[in-house]
Order: structure tokens, then C-alpha cells, then sequence
């Protein structure tokens, strides 16, 4: 059995990058491999006349990974946020003059903290990377409407 090639995609366009402070012109560094997560659970609520009545939504919970290349002072700006408890952004978009197959025009973690650190080991053929993990308050994704997640109360 073999795999078909997959099409052919122009994603490598975008753009993934560390924002401080809202100072999206100058990121902080690009980010090799990324892993965002959203759990927006809720639970089935049943009665004894019948099932699935209602539904109790919890609070929305967004974490992440990312790895970056431990060389050019990237990973040693991160620790410093670490350290300081410095919120960030992190922010995925859509590069302009790119052939629109992004499924978003952006995706954006707000109000992220790091929550722990994993240096790679030194190898001769290759920079280290460092691994950072952490969560965000508050995530808004553009598919051509803008959603802010969790919603603000008003």
C-alpha cells in the first residue's frame, strides 16, 4: 500500500513567532515546532425523565509547546519571561502574498506564561533547541471573523 504525495501546500509562508509587549514588527523569536491545545469542556447533564438535558460548559483551558533553536539568545529571552512570570503572545499567521490555503488568517495565544523549560542536550551536528511549555489566558482565532476565546464578560 503505498501513501499519495500530499498536495502541494505553500504553508511554509507563514509565520510563527514569540510577541513581547504587542510588538508584533519585531518578534522575539521564531519557533521551530508549536502545539497548542484548547480544552473547552463541558459536561452532559441528565435528569431522571430523560437523558442529555443540558450541558455545563467549564472554563476554557489553552496550553502549549513550543521548541526553539537554543542559539541567538531566543531561548535565553524566554527563560527571562519564565523567570519573571512576564506575560507574552504567541501568535501564527497567515504571511501576506501567501496562496491562502490556511484554514485561519491567524491564531493568537494571549496573556501566555511559560510554566517549564526543557533544554535539549548539545549535539555536534545540529543547535540545541530548548522546549517550553506553558498556558494562556485568552486565544483569538480569524478565519474571517475574529473569535476571542474564552469570551469576554461584558
Amino acid at each position: 500500500m503505498t501513501t499519495p504525495a500530499p498536495a502541494s501546500s505553500d504553508w511554509t509562508q507563514s509565520r510563527l513567532a514569540v510577541i513581547v509587549e504587542g510588538q508584533t514588527a519585531h518578534p522575539l523569536t521564531p519557533v521551530d515546532s508549536f502545539t497548542p491545545q484548547f480544552n473547552l469542556g463541558g459536561e452532559v447533564v441528565h435528569s431522571l425523565e430523560a437523558t442529555h438535558v443540558g450541558y455545563v460548559a467549564h472554563p476554557a483551558n489553552f496550553t502549549f509547546t513550543m521548541t526553539v533553536k537554543a542559539i541567538g539568545g531566543a531561548s535565553a529571552s524566554l527563560t527571562q519571561l519564565a523567570m519573571r512570570g512576564q506575560e507574552f503572545s504567541i501568535g501564527l499567521y497567515e504571511a501576506k502574498g501567501s496562496t491562502g490555503q490556511w484554514d485561519f488568517k491567524s491564531i493568537l495565544f494571549n496573556k501566555c506564561l511559560i510554566t517549564s523549560a526543557n533544554p535539549s542536550n548539545a549535539v555536534p551536528n545540529a543547535a540545541p533547541t530548548a522546549t517550553f511549555s506553558g498556558v494562556a489566558r485568552e486565544a483569538v482565532v480569524d478565519d474571517g471573523i475574529e473569535r476571542t476565546l474564552p469570551t469576554p464578560i461584558t
